[in-house]
């Protein structure tokens, strides 16, 4: 079928399409800037191709292994938000860098940690569920997390970041999910096109984000990009290190390892561009080019262990 094709093209080189669309945002700054008023819409599609793609199956680890998805949970919930605040003291990082590396921290895994987790031969299951109780959980945690430790930067209102994730993330997989359930057929051939939907929502946002903050990023590029490699690979490993010291097995090492590393950082640029300064956008951005780079390469790795 043409468009599974497609799609699966799309997936496989995902990574191109998000250097193509930094670059467009840089060469064309001022068109791109004015999609960035469209960045929560944007992920609002992303997350609907999530709850249409939510099979209640996926739930069953949670009664079957829970100690693994609890673990998996917590640890996404605390060691990412915790890194990125010692990051940002430790580096004395700008305000507004400071608050987009936190508000990357504070958001959970990415949809993408399931399709590594499949390549670094970890448990999927268990990544699919730490994916998607995180991401339930979110608007509660999101928020929570992100006023215990961005405040002394700047004001965050909890109650208005509340409402942005349940408006970016929750109701667009609640429909989703109904829609799943009321249209099945209409559903699939939805779902088998959501990667290409996926893959071109987040390019635009990635290039907005870059055009709207290029004379920021020119000036402090460098320092962005050196704590969000750090942020990335500091989670992987502090990931893999408490699910060892945990005991759980290799294959739920992996997986909440990738879990952990890989954030989903879409959510981030959103509530950065709606909440906060534009440069604050730009930690999210990056990180969802660093991890999609880091990613694969770790999951190549593991997957010949």
């Amino acid at each position: 079928m043409m468009l599974t094709k497609v799609s699966r093209f799309a997936t496989n080189t995902f990574l191109f399409w998000m250097l193509l669309a930094a670059i467009i945002g840089f060469v064309f700054p001022a068109q791109l800037a004015t999609v960035s008023q469209f960045v929560p819409y944007l992920l609002g599609i992303v997350m609907l191709g999530m709850g249409l793609t939510i099979d209640p199956k996926d739930f069953k680890i949670i009664f079957q292994a829970p100690r693994a998805v609890i673990i998996g949970v917590i640890l996404q919930y605390t060691i990412m938000p915790i890194t990125a605040f010692a990051i940002a003291k430790i580096f004395n990082l700008p305000p507004e860098i400071a608050i987009g590396v936190i508000l990357v921290g504070c958001c959970p895994g990415g949809t993408s940690s399931n399709v590594m987790s499949y390549l670094a031969n970890a448990n999927v299951a268990l990544s699919v569920a730490i994916t998607s109780v995180s991401t339930l959980l979110a608007p509660i945690i999101t928020p929570a997390l992100i006023f215990l430790f961005a405040n002394q930067w700047l004001e965050v209102s909890f109650g208005s970041m509340l409402w942005s994730v349940v408006q970016v993330v929750l109701i667009p997989i609640i429909i989703g999910f109904v829609l799943q359930k009321l249209f099945k057929n209409l559903a699939t051939t939805t779902a088998t096109a959501l990667p290409i939907v996926s893959v071109v929502a987040i390019s635009l946002i990635l290039a907005s984000v870059v055009g709207g903050s290029k004379s920021q990023i020119l000036q402090t590029g460098l320092l962005i990009f050196g704590v969000v490699i750090l942020h990335n690979i500091i989670g992987y490993a502090l990931g893999y290190t408490f699910a060892k010291l945990f005991k759980l097995d290799r294959a739920d090492k992996k997986a909440v390892s990738i879990e952990v590393g890989m954030q989903n950082s879409g959510l981030a640029v959103s509530l950065a561009t709606v909440h906060f300064n534009p440069l604050a956008a730009v930690p999210g951005a990056v990180f969802s080019l660093i991890h999609n780079i880091s990613g694969p390469i770790l999951a190549r790795y593991w997957s010949k262990k």
